[in-house]
């Protein structure tokens, strides 16, 4: 059994999704060495989170972002307002979703759907860079 962990930064984005799969793939160059295992990806913040959906269509990400809006307005009559109106929905937005996520490995690659991709999803309007901690596990050639 292998172990590699490996964490790296993003640059800031803008508020939505964004597809990060390859960005994941180019610092773990390793990961062809893998024959089956597990890829896990943590992102360490409380104002962006993770998501696999579909990177095919580009209304997707649009769409999953004016649902999430929805669910958490700016405009909500919320107590935590110090760091702007855009931070505590950006908060009930990544306990919504998801701030780690698990994909399987096999013969080197990860085992995403045709149509899947890995997403960033910030929350924030003007969101840093964010950090991602990276850790495969698995069996090895």
């Amino acid at each position: 059994m292998a172990w590699l962990q490996r964490e790296i930064q993003l640059p800031a984005f803008r508020q939505g999704c964004h597809p990060i799969t390859r960005e994941i793939l180019a610092a773990l160059p390793e990961l062809t060495q893998f024959k089956v295992g597990l890829l896990h990806i943590f992102i360490q913040h409380t104002s962006a989170s993770l998501t696999v959906n579909e990177n095919a269509d580009p209304d997707v990400p649009v769409d999953l972002q004016r649902s999430l809006d929805a669910l958490a307005p700016e405009d909500f009559s919320y107590e935590h307002t110090v760091e702007g109106p855009d931070d505590m929905p950006a908060h009930v937005k990544t306990s919504l979703t998801d701030s780690s996520l698990t994909i399987p490995i096999r013969d080197g690659r990860p085992r995403l759907g045709t149509w899947q991709g890995v997403f960033l999803w910030e929350h924030r309007r003007r969101g840093g860079q964010r950090r991602l901690v990276l850790t495969l596990q698995g069996e090895t050639e």
